[in-house]
């Protein structure tokens, strides 16, 4: 299977708040200009027209466009960014000191009250990726996704365990770069990609 995953573009008003889950809107042009670049992207290689998103608008309103151009769109709530729980949505200056240098001592296991930790975000990329794979393994998947999600899924295809602490944790990718895995039950692969 291989999958070309677009992050999505960047949210309005997000700068100084934690946002992980929480519904932030997108200039409504971004998106379209995300849908335009996945449709020629489609067409150049002659793909199938199946988006999948993940539920929150800044994915799956790229995938409602694409719906309105022939696309099928398969919603994964699987395909969500990192759940940050009490944290989600709050301006990052409101969290407390301790609980975020809790946080970066203990990256992998800690998680915020009513959310997700680091590796039960990478047990949930690993599982989409090996469901997708049993279901479509020669095919290509296109999808619109998250930053964390992404870095998980690179870091695990590099055989890297999950961070124990944040300063291990790479770069995200940028708004609406694709990026290539390519995956095989024992071997995953990524490319970045900025071409097109």
């Amino acid at each position: 299977m291989v999958l070309y995953i677009w992050r999505h573009p960047k949210p309005i008003a997000a700068n100084g708040f934690c946002i992980g889950q929480t519904d932030i809107n997108v200039d409504k042009r971004k998106i379209k200009r995300l849908a335009n670049k996945i449709q020629r992207f489609t067409r150049l290689h002659q793909l199938p027209k199946v988006i999948w998103v993940s539920p929150l608008q800044r994915s799956l309103k790229v995938g409602q466009i694409l719906v309105q151009r022939g696309f099928h769109c398969q919603v994964s709530p699987e395909l969500a960014e990192i759940d940050f729980g009490e944290w989600d949505g709050r301006p990052w200056e409101q969290i407390a000191k301790q609980e975020i240098d809790d946080w970066c001592d203990n990256f992998a296991d800690f998680a915020p009250d009513n959310g997700e930790s680091l590796q039960e975000l990478f047990d949930r990329v690993e599982g989409w990726l090996n469901k997708a794979s049993a279901v479509q393994d020669n095919t290509s998947i296109l999808a619109v996704g998250h930053a964390g999600w992404i870095t998980a899924a690179k870091m695990i295809e590099a055989g890297q365990s999950v961070p124990k602490i944040a300063a291990d944790w790479s770069r995200p990718v940028s708004y609406q770069q694709r990026s290539r895995l390519d995956f095989h039950p024992k071997k995953l692969a990524i490319y970045d990609d900025q071409s097109l």
